[in-house]
């Protein structure tokens, strides 16, 4: 499963241009039970509330906001055997924004929540297109 990027993936990632404003495609699939380390009980959707709530202001800090959100409900075109909880796009100011945000210590004092609530998650970085708003 995907929780954490490899070191090859971030390090991939850390080569993108760095001032361009970043959007990231959030694909989250919840466990049922958290995996908490100290044996703290709930579901992986109660601790994935819990990260986002205290993963919030951390996040709105460096610029960052929810462009959208939604509930996944068919799978259209693609993997029949990928489903997801979760779907949304985070807008960061810049790349950096986002750098600065995962190694703020106090996110990293709550990703945590994060790491026992998700089975399986995809984050797609992506630059935004000049240009009309055609699909071209």
């Amino acid at each position: 499963m995907h929780i954490d990027p490899t070191p090859e993936q971030f390090a991939a990632f850390k080569a993108l241009d760095r001032e361009k404003p970043l959007n990231m495609l959030n694909l989250v699939k919840l466990k049922d039970a958290a995996d908490y380390k100290d044996g703290r009980g709930g579901t992986g959707a109660e601790a994935y509330k819990s990260y986002g709530k205290e993963s919030g202001p951390i996040f709105a800090g460096v610029g960052g906001e929810i462009i959208w959100r939604g509930t996944p409900k068919a799978m259209m075109i693609g993997p029949t055997d990928e489903d997801w909880d979760v779907a949304f796009i985070a807008r960061y100011p810049s790349l950096n924004a986002f750098l600065a945000m995962v190694m703020d210590p106090a996110y990293q004092a709550i990703v945590f929540h994060r790491q026992a609530a998700v089975a399986d998650s995809r984050l797609l970085a992506n630059h935004e297109l000049d240009g009309d708003a055609n699909f071209g």
